[in-house]
């Protein structure tokens, strides 16, 4: 079987971007998928969940072995986010899939591409104003901080399923409003990953049952993607963030918005 190199070097870009940056994946491998390779929108959702549930798998297994995870927070998360995630692909699995379903995940996908770069660009207001809450009304804030976590886990599992995008910037931003002191950088990002392991195996595997996941696809994208972690990784510290991220962020408003409109 001959490899497609066009997507190994989406992945081998995709990955390099993740290792120098943190971005999430989803966010620029699903719109890659669908706008220069030309896959199906459900296809691509279903590809890109399994390309993230590996790649995740094997960066939360590094994380969980030095002890950065937040397992109290990871539990408030899943509570949220699988129920849901099971719920959706139920309903999707008895729905009647018809030509309009492609239509309906494309401007889902660029509604999700449009609030992850608004989470990028606003991060840091929306810790500042989730420490002022903290920090005026703790007794409060932390009644409700369980909850809210649920809540903003089932967000993240029905987006996650529908689009394979969420998991990333999506999630460390709203885990920072929450837990604005608890969450350091390198706890919220070992928490943010692996929850997104069993989140991205799930809905995976749902994607898989419904015909969805492309595995000639997959393979490809993954020989390209290690590499490229390693890579963006070894750069990271030479990585001018402060312009990378503020660049990827209004990339995904120009793709977001063309899927929107689209």
């Amino acid at each position: 079987m001959s490899i497609e190199w066009s997507h190994v070097a989406a992945g081998l870009g995709v990955g390099f971007v993740v290792g120098m940056t943190g971005v999430g994946g989803g966010a620029l491998m699903t719109p890659i998928l669908v706008l220069l390779l030309g896959v199906a929108p459900t296809v691509a959702v279903g590809t890109d969940l399994w390309f993230a549930a590996i790649t995740k798998l094997v960066g939360g297994a590094l994380h969980q072995r030095r002890g950065v995870v937040d397992w109290q927070v990871l539990r408030r998360l899943c509570a949220g986010s699988l129920p849901t995630s099971s719920a959706l692909l139920a309903w999707m699995h008895l729905s009647a899939v018809t030509p309009m379903r492609n239509e309906f995940v494309l401007h889902l996908l660029g509604a999700v591409l449009l609030l992850t770069a608004a989470a990028m660009l606003l991060e840091g207001r929306v810790h500042a104003h989730g420490r002022a809450l903290r920090l005026h009304d703790s007794t409060r804030f932390k009644r409700w901080q369980p909850a809210l976590t649920v809540l903003a886990g089932a967000v993240l599992g029905a987006l996650v399923t529908l689009t394979s995008v969420g998991a990333g910037a999506l999630g460390a931003v709203m885990l920072l409003h929450l837990y604005p002191l608890r969450m350091t950088p390198t706890r919220l990002v070992a928490t943010d990953i692996v929850h997104a392991v069993p989140l991205t195996l799930l809905a995976g595997g749902g994607h898989a049952l419904l015909g969805h996941v492309e595995l000639a696809l997959l393979g490809p994208l993954l020989l390209g993607s290690i590499p490229g972690v390693l890579l963006g990784a070894a750069a990271a510290h030479r990585a001018p963030e402060r312009l990378l991220r503020p660049g990827i962020a209004l990339m995904l408003l120009m793709v977001g918005g063309r899927l929107v409109s689209a």
